[in-house]
């Protein structure tokens, strides 16, 4: 029973670094970088080594910062591949990070949240499109993209903004 823990906290653990393919990601051990206003993306996709999946995005600006404290319950069980998640397990697990593999490493941890006033998106509409992750038919998880909307996340989803 240990082992399928620890490989269900690979699983949730690959699933956020995939979601989140970042140059220089904005994470809670770099608080002092992040300022509100700052542009911020996150990125879903870009997976593959010689023909690479579509990257979707959701594009914002930091419009709240804070910390909290917050209990790593257990990784949720969710008995199938990633590529198979449902909308519903997709948000199962982005509701329950941070998260770990074992009982003995339940504990308090702070997290860095943060509120991003959507800008811009560009989200799959179609499972053709890409397979239904965080980013799908215009939503964020259970949440409707739409322009200067408050979403609120986890700091370490993110990545800055590019300057061109």
């Amino acid at each position: 029973m240990c082992g399928l823990r620890t490989v269900l906290w690979g699983v949730c653990t690959a699933l956020v670094a995939a979601s989140t393919i970042a140059d220089e990601a904005v994470s809670a051990g770099r608080p002092a970088d992040m300022r509100i206003g700052d542009c911020v993306i996150f990125r879903e996709g870009g997976l593959g080594r010689i023909i690479r999946t579509p990257v979707y995005w959701l594009k914002g600006t930091l419009a709240g910062i804070s910390r909290e404290q917050r209990v790593a319950g257990l990784c949720p069980e969710i008995g199938k591949p990633v590529s198979a998640y449902s909308r519903a397990d997709h948000l199962r697990v982005a509701q329950s990070l941070p998260c770990v593999a074992s009982a003995p490493e339940v504990g308090e941890v702070t997290v860095l949240r943060v509120q991003v006033s959507v800008v811009d998106w560009e989200t799959p509409w179609a499972e053709q499109h890409g397979t239904a992750g965080w980013l799908y038919r215009g939503q964020f998880l259970d949440q409707p993209l739409r322009k200067g909307a408050l979403i609120d996340m986890q700091a370490s989803w993110l990545e800055r903004c590019r300057e061109d």
